[in-house]
């Protein structure tokens, strides 16, 4: 799973993503072409039980990110490589800039936003036409896809993009290979100053980004770039100066994470604790797979306590006592915060 760091020229958008991948301590990234970064995601949880149990490996979970060189102003356009690069990627973090320019220009998050959003828009009706203009040359206008299709093109002809729409799971199934960009779910991170960045959101912001189905944070890359080169234990007193209660880092790993649709389950020991993403929604077997394949080819149930009764009980005999341990079979659905055991056999 990977988010695609997006934006246009002059935002900030690649010095937040090498704060955010800590590149800036091998040196940045290249500006103007596609980078690729690791990043891990935090979670207080993972903490807790790698104290608990003391293992030799403690692992949080991870996701991809990359930064794609976007338009380099109004009307530019998104080139060849950009749209190679948005495809390849399953949800969008834009980055608009929220802060004057160097030359004095104030900021217009929502034209920037705006302008993405269409060009994503105009992209997918590109599609969803030469898609059509063929079904009706081969007489196949009967057909669900076909209607559904037209059911597309109006929205992207009315300039809206296709993360508002409501899909039922035949829909989605009918759409899934087409590569729509508009679909993709997308967070707007406004890049504002030193001085915003413990201020609220723009309330117009906010308006224009729940028009299109995005949802918004508010950081300042450049303060996230100082607080990702300091040493962990001078990073406290730092955010308190800017009135931050944690890196906003952490705040946009978190809801990147949720946009992507991952949830983590855990499985601990003494010799790893380690977090694994999994999709919203995934069954036992499958998250199972996670680990190795041999795990869901195999899968016979699951040992499924969760994180909050195992931190109550304060241990997994004492959760086994009171019936907070439980197990589970193929069709269980994980949840976020689940510590799993497998049970297989191959």
């Amino acid at each position: 799973m990977k988010a695609g760091l997006v934006g246009y020229a002059r935002t900030g958008k690649t010095t937040l993503f090498n704060a955010l991948t800590g590149l800036h301590k091998g040196g940045p990234s290249a500006r103007g072409q596609v980078n690729l970064g690791a990043i891990r995601v935090p979670d207080a949880r993972v903490d807790a039980l790698a104290a608990v149990f003391q293992p030799k490996k403690t692992t949080h979970a991870e996701m991809s990110f990359v930064d794609v060189p976007g338009p380099t102003g109004k009307g530019s356009g998104l080139d060849a490589d950009a749209l190679r690069a948005l495809a390849e990627v399953d949800a969008f973090c834009l980055v608009v800039r929220g802060f004057e320019a160097p030359d004095g220009t104030a900021p217009d998050p929502v034209r920037e936003l705006s302008d993405f959003d269409s060009e994503l828009v105009l992209y997918d009706l590109a599609i969803a036409e030469k898609r059509l203009d063929r079904l009706r040359k081969e007489k196949h206008k009967g057909t669900a896809e076909y209607h559904e299709l037209e059911r597309v093109h109006a929205q992207l002809d009315a300039g809206a993009p296709l993360r508002t729409m409501k899909w039922s799971a035949a829909e989605e199934g009918e759409m899934a290979h087409f590569q729509f960009l508009s679909r993709r779910p997308m967070l707007v991170v406004v890049n504002v100053s030193e001085a915003q960045a413990a201020e609220p959101h723009s309330p117009e912001v906010l308006a224009a980004a729940r028009q299109r189905g995005a949802e918004v944070l508010q950081l300042c890359a450049s303060v996230e770039s100082e607080i990702a080169q300091l040493p962990p234990a001078d990073q406290p007193e730092f955010l308190r100066s800017l009135g931050l209660a944690e890196p906003a880092r952490a705040r946009f790993i978190r809801a990147a994470y949720g946009l992507l649709d991952l949830i983590s389950y855990f499985t601990v020991g003494e010799d790893e604790v380690r977090a694994w993403p999994i999709r919203k929604g995934d069954r036992a077997p499958r998250a199972a797979g996670r680990i190795h394949s041999d795990l869901e080819r195999g899968f016979i149930r699951a040992e499924v306590l969760h994180y909050e009764d195992f931190i109550s009980c304060g241990s997994e005999s004492k959760a086994r006592q009171e019936g907070k341990l439980r197990l589970e079979g193929k069709e269980y659905v994980v949840k976020d915060g689940d510590i799993l055991n497998i049970r297989f056999s191959v």
